[in-house]
């Protein structure tokens, strides 16, 4: 492997993700790898839903995003190593960003959790399923 390892979370469930960026640091850490931490925040775009935020609502919430990601990155790994940790904010749908992200960096594997699943994802949350179904990449979930 030589691409960086790619974590994905979710800051609105932040303790189940400490497991998920462990995991994903001791990959990185034990093929001397780089690590990426990406969360993604809904797009509302020009949609009907867009229109009843301010204009800086978006920015407002990319800025609070970056603030909550550095907080769950240092709480799992320690301040030292969130240090060397590239720290991505993406706007759109979990899944796309995620594997966009990944083929962008040439990302030697994706660490991603498999949480709130609903019934007829029971296995994966959704999600998950779709990062698995579609990655170029290795795909490590962590349950």
């Amino acid at each position: 492997m030589t691409g960086p390892v790619l974590c994905a979370v979710d800051i609105s469930d932040t303790k189940a993700d400490i497991s998920v960026l462990q995991a994903a640091y001791q990959l990185a850490e034990r093929d001397g790898l780089g690590l990426d931490v990406v969360t993604v925040v809904p797009d509302f775009g020009t949609s009907i839903v867009g229109s009843f935020f301010q204009r800086d609502h978006h920015d407002k919430m990319v800025d609070a995003a970056k603030v909550e990601l550095g907080k769950i990155v240092t709480d799992a790994i320690g301040a030292e190593a969130n240090e060397k940790v590239r720290h991505i904010v993406a706007t759109g749908t979990v899944y796309e960003e995620v594997l966009k992200l990944a083929g962008k960096a040439q990302t030697s594997i994706i660490v991603i959790g498999a949480h709130k699943p609903d019934f007829k994802d029971y296995l994966l949350g959704p999600n998950a399923a779709r990062v698995v179904r579609h990655s170029s990449c290795s795909v490590f979930v962590v349950r």
